[in-house]
């Protein structure tokens, strides 16, 4: 009679063995998932950023091609204020053009 109390103990203790062993190999599956996913997520997340690093570029080369149709250099002289002198004969002292009254 005690071998077979000691056989159901022994028997007991294997599922309880087996059952804490499959718990830990799914838990360890579960991490092994979530990794996988992060891992995903980050790959993704590179990838936007590379294509939105080259729309950005793209686009920077578009207003650099649209600015150099447009931007002229001016008849006489310059009007920048930080250069030596305003070469432009055209301005009178308080930076207005000319005034001719025909308007």
């Amino acid at each position: 009679m005690q071998a077979i109390k000691d056989k159901f103990k022994d028997m007991s203790a294997m599922r309880k063995a087996k059952a804490e062993a499959k718990e830990e190999e799914k838990a360890e599956k579960d991490l092994a998932k979530t990794r996988v996913e992060v891992a995903h997520e980050v790959r993704l997340a590179k990838e936007a950023e590379a294509a939105m690093h080259l729309h950005v570029n793209r686009a920077a080369e578009k207003i650099a091609n649209e600015e150099g149709k447009y931007v002229h250099e001016p008849a006489e002289g310059t009007l920048d204020p930080y250069a030596s002198s305003f070469t432009n004969t055209q301005l009178n002292n308080a930076g207005t053009g000319p005034n001719n009254n025909l308007l």
